[in-house]
């Protein structure tokens, strides 16, 4: 019985725009966005600087880590791409003499 009801929070939303204004509200809204925007980044930086900068070590050294072996595949492709060709060419050749 006790809750918060529909016309309550009418109640509350007419006095604060008539407190404040209608073109005060919308300005009022930005800054404290703003504001909240600010104070997330500050406390996320507190508490998490140390954690930031051991993940960004981490993930600089995985792909100098995986480059090695990302080459060796590159490498076996192209030979599988370069033998395809040449089959490919192969092929094409008596067909185009039988013309």
């Amino acid at each position: 019985m006790n809750a918060l009801q529909p016309w309550h929070i009418i109640i509350l939303v007419l006095v604060v725009v008539l407190l404040f204004g209608a073109k005060r509200l919308p300005d009022a809204a930005r800054s404290i966005g703003k504001s909240m925007k600010i104070f997330k980044a500050e406390t996320k930086d507190l508490t998490g600087e140390q954690k930031d900068e051991a993940e960004e070590a981490e993930t600089r050294q995985l792909p100098q880590a995986t480059a090695p072996a990302q080459d060796s595949q590159v490498a076996d492709l192209q030979r599988q791409l370069d033998e395809l060709k040449k089959q490919q060419a192969a092929t094409e050749q008596p067909q185009k003499n039988a013309s």
